[in-house]
């Protein structure tokens, strides 16, 4: 691995981080954050239908992640596809098929009481899952627009009684129009502190959910790339996983914030349109 220098960063790619390191090793497959990568609200970041263009044009597996456990899959690709993204159904990863995904492999044919929406409810139907408020094996959280204090205290009784506890995401806010919306981390946050006990997520920063969304693809996590908008959860998580990480400033996270933590994404990009027309070899 070899250390290529600012100037030459520039050149190729304009203002990029000086600490862009790469590899000679092809990237065979991607997987990508969805919010603030390739979508911002409900528009689309300029040059992200190109840059899924190459992948699909150079045959490249990649899967769309989000935390958002609302939305099925088939929703979410009609709602990209309002936007001008045009993705399989089957190239979306949320954190509710990451969920389902682990109750599957830990306790097949379950039973759950879910805090959620049609996204969580149709993966854990499709996996057999019995949904349930009469002695279940687990209390499971997602995201909702319509928390009510009932569904709260009928989790907080079960998780007192024994179910398991098992959270989407721990996402404390989510966006809105209006401005920030309490999200499943805030919940499950009331939750823990009425019972004493915390939930195990799954989605983002556990690199559960990458390792999940690798076997998807199939892809290995040395020639996989995660994009990402997220220095605390996009990041983390592929860096734990054992990806190249490269960091997009469309989203949250700036060349700055980067400073704070103590790790470091492989790159920083201002979007995914400088990826086009490197998408095999992005670190060159």
């Amino acid at each position: 691995m070899r250390r290529v220098s600012s100037a030459e960063n520039r050149r190729r790619f304009g203002d990029v981080a000086d600490n862009w390191l790469v590899t000679d090793e092809p990237i065979l497959s991607y997987l990508t954050d969805m919010d603030g990568v390739l979508v911002h609200e409900d528009h689309l970041v300029p040059g992200a239908d190109q840059f899924l263009a190459e992948l699909r044009d150079k045959d490249i597996p990649f899967l769309v992640l989000t935390n958002n456990s609302i939305r099925t899959p088939r929703d979410l690709q009609a709602r990209l596809r309002h936007t001008g993204l045009d993705i399989p159904e089957a190239a979306i990863w949320t954190s509710a098929l990451a969920t389902a995904t682990f109750l599957d492999d830990q306790r097949p044919h379950g039973t759950a009481y879910v805090v959620g929406e049609s996204g969580l409810t149709t993966a854990l139907h499709e996996i057999g899952y019995v949904l349930t408020d009469s002695d279940p094996d687990y209390v499971v959280l997602g995201e909702t627009r319509t928390y009510s204090f009932e569904a709260i205290t009928t989790a907080i009784r079960l998780v007192e009684r024994g179910a398991r506890f098992i959270a989407t995401n721990p996402d404390a806010t989510g966006p809105s129009r209006e401005g920030v919306l309490p999200a499943t981390g805030s919940v499950a946050a009331l939750i823990t502190r009425a019972t004493g006990r915390d939930p195990y997520y799954v989605g983002k920063p556990n690199p559960l959910m990458m390792r999940s969304a690798l076997r998807r693809i199939g892809a290995h996590s040395q020639s996989t790339v995660m994009i990402g908008d997220r220095m605390d959860t996009d990041v983390v998580s592929g860096l734990e996983a054992g990806m190249r990480t490269i960091l997009v400033t469309t989203g949250i996270s700036t060349r700055a914030s980067v400073e704070q933590y103590p790790y470091r994404p492989t790159a920083v990009i201002d979007s995914v349109a400088d990826l086009v027309g490197r998408t095999s070899h992005p670190f060159d």
